[in-house]
């Protein structure tokens, strides 16, 4: 679990740096449009938003509050991997050391009482 932690630690520290970098130098509406006229800018976008989508599944799986799995989902689609980055370090620091916690968050209680 401490290669886990580390792995999204870096994660985080690694969009962090990349999106303040972006912001500050990038034009987001022209790069965009550059990227979306390009056949593997449009095959990197459909890959991301695929990642999304089942990273998002797994968010709304493991949440018991449907608004905090939507918040979470939204940060997801705004900032990208580094909202996944930092979900998965806060449930890995929650799991302390429990696997299923991790991969299954509220519904690992109902997973062991055979509910």
């Amino acid at each position: 679990m401490t290669a886990a932690k580390i792995l999204a630690g870096l994660g985080v520290a690694a969009m962090t740096a990349v999106l303040l970098y972006a912001f500050a130098a990038g034009d987001f509406f022209a790069e965009g449009r550059v990227l979306t006229a390009m056949p593997w800018g449009v095959v990197s976008l459909v890959d991301l938003y695929t990642g999304f989508a089942l990273f998002a599944g797994w968010i709304i799986f493991r949440e018991k509050s449907p608004l905090r799995a939507a918040l979470w989902i939204v940060l997801l689609l705004v900032l990208g991997f580094f909202t996944a980055s930092l979900y998965a370090l806060l449930a890995l620091q929650r799991s302390h050391g429990d696997w299923s916690r991790f991969w299954m968050g509220h519904r690992r209680q109902a997973a062991n009482s055979g509910g």
